[in-house]
């Protein structure tokens, strides 16, 4: 096979493309909202929520995060009373319940594209809510301890997380358009 054979095969993958883009999207919206429903993932996320200054309203204590953290995998009861009384879980679990319902909604697109362009629509914008993470979240960039690598533009894990974020924002105009596509054809089909 030529080379030229190759990228005429490259050029036909849009479709392709675009499905596993939405296979993806769904996927991680379901898993990462169900996962909102278990505490270490509602312990992870404190920071991001208490840092933000259009979020950290749903907590009753924002400002105290810091000494309450639990270590992924880790069971510390004071600290596991304190998000209780924090409010932490009962909005983690509305998140996530938000979350899966953006996944859900892209399930949509063969039969309700229009639902399906309208779930893109607001993956878009909680991923563009997720980005501001980094402005607003200090645990985003490496902490100075002695190393002189540290903040911007060195990102810590939660930094990394929340970058990735920038590609689910691509991703969900990609599947957006491909919806709202598909709803225009579906209706021009019926009008005539």
């Amino acid at each position: 096979m030529s080379v030229l054979k190759l990228f005429e095969l490259a050029s036909r993958m849009d479709k392709v493309g675009i499905t596993l883009t939405r296979v993806g999207l769904i996927v991680v919206l379901l898993w990462i909202g169900g996962l909102k429903a278990f505490r270490y993932e509602a312990d992870g996320i404190v920071p991001f929520v208490a840092n933000s200054p259009t979020m950290s309203f749903f907590y009753a204590d924002p400002s105290n995060y810091k000494a309450h953290k639990n270590p992924e995998g880790a069971l510390v009861p004071e600290n596991r009373s304190w998000h209780e009384s924090n409010r932490t879980y009962e909005f983690a679990y509305g998140l996530g319940t938000v979350i899966v319902l953006y996944g859900l909604l892209l399930c949509l697109h063969p039969w309700l594209p229009q639902a399906a362009a309208v779930g893109s629509f607001l993956v878009f914008v909680m991923s563009f809510v997720t980005l501001s993470f980094l402005i607003t979240t200090p645990e985003c960039w490496v902490p100075p301890l002695g190393d002189a690598q540290h903040g911007f533009p060195y990102l810590s894990g939660a930094g990394r997380l929340v970058i990735k974020d920038a590609i689910m924002m691509g991703a969900a105009l990609v599947t957006m358009a491909d919806s709202a596509r598909a709803y225009l054809l579906q209706r021009a089909a019926s009008d005539s």
